[in-house]
């Protein structure tokens, strides 16, 4: 049996991991971290978790997630205020909107926006803009109900976003012989996109009724299996609250079998925890269209795994997706825009 390459590391439960000074300093000699962590042998992940990361980025993640928490404690009709249909619940939030596994998902609710760009209207035609709400759109605040949730929203945001171009440049040497346009370079097609979207997700308190699930039971009963359509993905470690009755406070994960789960390329199912001050970037439906299939898009979901007192445990993260704008050709007959309407269309049925 051979050894590892000496310089890849791993987390506990497997997935490449890799500093952020040498994402910085030396990002093209990370290139067998990131073939490790988004190539196509059986065992690749489609993960890549980045650690030691600026002080900056624990507040920033903290101040937000208890933001979320906060604003879905609103009442409902509050929330709705800030629920925009036009982009199909592309800005602002969303509740129930979504389908996942054939039904609207009531199990979590979402705050969208695009964090790097206030109005994506700019220097986008007026007809483009009309064609696709869901990227081109001002942003919607919910200013008087949740103060500072702007500025926490936008300071994660820029971080991530930031975090995820430098990964791009690690990247473009492997993802750049396989990218069916090759005129353009991946982090060309992350850093100058318009259609920068993060995601602000909070899962409500598990059903108290739900009945704790064995090995064999799926999986994904608090986030149905998908792949996000984007080129990647940034995501941030959950963060688990408890309301109690001196305020609300910070939990560890209500189960050893909650949370993020993953497929291997080679279809193994396998839980992957990102570490409190980490980042993960993971691969997304876009990438495998714009390299014919050769770099896919990493499947997975989150499960929940009931154990008692859960009820009363909610869970906050943050997602940032990267990829080009509509007009960018992913094939010879598919643009970004395309292939996006058909993933509104198959989430957003009727909508």
């Amino acid at each position: 049996m051979t050894s590892e390459p000496e310089h890849i590391t791993y987390t506990l439960e497997g997935a490449v991991s890799i500093s952020y000074q040498d994402l910085v300093s030396s990002p093209l000699s990370l290139g067998k971290s990131i073939e490790k962590a988004f190539g196509s042998n059986p065992e690749c992940l489609g993960i890549i978790v980045v650690r030691d990361l600026p002080p900056a980025y624990a507040g920033y993640r903290e101040r937000l997630l208890k933001l979320a928490y906060a604003f879905a404690k609103l009442e409902e009709h509050v929330r709705e205020k800030y629920a925009d249909p036009v982009s199909r619940y592309s800005f602002g939030w969303s509740h129930g909107k979504e389908i996942m596994n054939g039904k609207p998902d009531l199990l979590k609710g979402s705050y969208y926006a695009n964090p790097v760009e206030n109005s994506q209207s700019l220097n986008v035609p007026l007809d483009v803009q009309k064609s696709y709400p869901e990227y081109y759109n001002k942003n919607i605040w919910p200013t008087s109900d949740e103060p500072g949730f702007e500025a926490a929203f936008k300071d994660l945001g820029k971080f991530v976003f930031q975090v995820g171009c430098e990964l791009a440049v690690a990247c473009q040497p492997f993802v750049g012989s396989h990218l069916n346009d090759t005129a353009v370079s991946l982090p060309q097609l992350i850093s100058t996109s318009n259609t920068i979207k993060a995601r602000l997700l909070h899962y409500f308190p598990p059903n108290p009724h739900l009945a704790p699930r064995g090995e064999g039971d799926d999986v994904d009963d608090w986030c149905g299996w998908h792949r996000d359509h984007s080129i990647l993905t940034g995501l941030c470690s959950a963060m688990f609250l408890r309301e109690t009755g001196s305020g609300v406070e910070m939990m560890g994960s209500p189960s050893p079998e909650s949370g993020l789960y993953i497929r291997t390329r080679g279809g193994d199912l396998t839980k992957v925890s990102i570490p409190v001050n980490c980042l993960a970037f993971q691969t997304g439906e876009a990438l495998e269209i714009a390299t014919s299939g050769t770099l896919r898009a990493t499947p997975h979901c989150v499960r929940v795994a009931a154990t008692p007192g859960a009820e009363t445990i909610s869970r906050e993260t943050f997602a940032l997706f990267m990829q080009p704008d509509v007009d960018q050709k992913l094939s010879s007959s598919c643009t970004f825009g395309q292939f996006s309407k058909r993933v509104f269309d198959e989430h957003y049925d009727g909508v």
